[in-house]
């Protein structure tokens, strides 16, 4: 009687930019680890990508080429097809589709598809006996989903908060250290080919936002709903801000926190105020950081790179891992179908913030904010007026806690007044 050789895994990978390139790398150098820690071998048998001819520094020999990623997701030599190319719809979409209709496992990183189409493609998956896995799509290296979905299955999550664009994170710290203007450092940073095709998804918060959304239905059993997150991204702070919280003991990230509460479900993604010392203030560069909190472990602490060719193939390899395992879960932990519908909430805990503003210089400006800010029960706790040469006065504010909706109300009335010179930029003191 012989023992027969589990047969291998068989990978399809659509898209050979910085991560697929990675994914193949790790394929070939660690083959017989892989096959140790998984029981069976791990293969690639095809690819897709825009050009075949393109020097990536890898060799495609050996693998069957498919000029149509849903022609590659299609494949009989395909177990498990590979999505990395990005994009909510259009080919991505197209091709995971074709790969669910035929009851294959995917893997993908693409985080504005699951965010737009989430729902649909985990109930089409659990259809089809297939799996969706999507590491690489949330916090680049860090295996954040897995912690939520497996490590911490016995808690309740209460909140899950984070720096989730490395992008955002750099352009800050930048400023920060070197001194630098946003716009400076905003240039030095596409220059740097850190930007995404569409700027605006970095520095707008939508992408951090995409993450958001996918954390938020892990956590809270919650079907996706990228359309609830306030969304605020980092383009009109300036160094000014930088050096004020810094002066105050604060640094400001782009943060992204949700939490269900009495009213619905809270998730917003914007820039924040957080205490320098604290393990949020104290990330720089394009480094990830998420917080989970649960009622049996209370606080996880998770850091690491939120990009780049390895940690990103990392997250991959990961999940492919885990099919190979056998290991068989649902898209956002609980079947798709049992996911409930979310009252969309905004955000309304009460919180100190940090107001910016520039006045008319003139008599009884000041005292007019100050009525604004009293006539809805805003109290302020710290304020400073800077020396000027311009036309209009700097001023700095810290309230006491207050509700956003108060603090949205007082602004209102700030500009009817008629002493504002600029729009103001208002950020949550955020105490971690």
């Amino acid at each position: 009687m012989t023992n027969s050789q589990p047969s291998p895994l068989r990978l399809g990978i659509a898209g050979l930019g910085t991560v697929g390139v990675g994914v193949i790398k790790i394929v070939r150098q660690k083959a017989n680890l892989l096959a140790a820690r998984t029981g069976r071998p791990i293969e690639i048998t095809a690819v897709s990508a825009r050009s075949k001819d393109k020097d990536r520094g890898v060799s495609l020999a050996g693998y069957a080429w498919e000029e149509d990623p849903v022609a590659l997701a299609k494949r009989d030599d395909v177990d498990v097809f590979v999505e990395l190319m990005g994009g909510e719809n259009g080919p991505a979409k197209d091709a995971i589709e074709a790969a669910l209709a035929l009851g294959k496992d995917v893997v993908t990183a693409n985080k504005a598809l699951l965010a737009h189409h989430g729902q649909a493609l985990a109930e089409t998956a659990e259809d089809k006996g297939a799996v969706i896995r999507f590491e690489a799509a949330v916090a680049g290296g860090i295996p954040v989903i897995k912690a939520l979905t497996e490590g911490l299955a016995g808690n309740e999550i209460t909140r899950v908060m984070g720096v989730m664009n490395g992008t955002c994170n750099y352009i800050l710290t930048r400023m920060q250290d070197a001194g630098l203007p946003y716009d400076e450092v905003f240039a030095e940073a596409d220059a740097l080919g850190y930007l995404e095709a569409d700027p605006n998804l970095d520095v707008g918060g939508i992408d951090a936002g995409h993450k958001l959304s996918l954390l938020s239905a892990i956590a809270f059993g919650t079907q996706v709903d990228f359309d609830g997150v306030e969304l605020e991204g980092i383009q009109r702070i300036s160094i000014e801000d930088i050096h004020q919280a810094a002066e105050l003991g604060y640094k400001i990230k782009l943060l992204g926190v949700t939490q269900m509460t009495g009213r619905g479900l809270e998730q917003r993604m914007s820039p924040c105020l957080v205490p320098a010392e604290s393990p949020l203030g104290q990330l720089t560069g394009g480094t990830n950081m998420v917080v989970i909190e649960g009622d049996a472990v209370e606080q996880v602490v998770l850091r690491g790179p939120g990009a780049g060719e390895g940690p990103t193939a990392s997250a991959v390899m990961g999940d492919v891992c885990d099919i190979a395992r056998g290991l068989r879960l649902s898209t956002f932990g609980v079947p798709a179908k049992a996911l409930v519908t979310a009252k969309a909430a905004r955000s309304n805990s009460p919180a100190p913030y940090y107001l910016r503003l520039a006045l008319q210089d003139r008599p009884g400006a000041m005292a007019k904010i100050a009525t604004a800010l009293g006539d809805n029960g805003i109290s302020i706790d710290r304020m400073r007026q800077t020396r000027h040469a311009e036309a209009h006065a700097p001023v700095l504010i810290v309230t006491h806690k207050t509700q956003r909706a108060d603090l949205d109300a007082a602004i209102e009335a700030m500009r009817a007044t008629g002493v504002m010179a600029a729009d103001p930029v208002a950020l949550r003191i955020e105490q971690i």
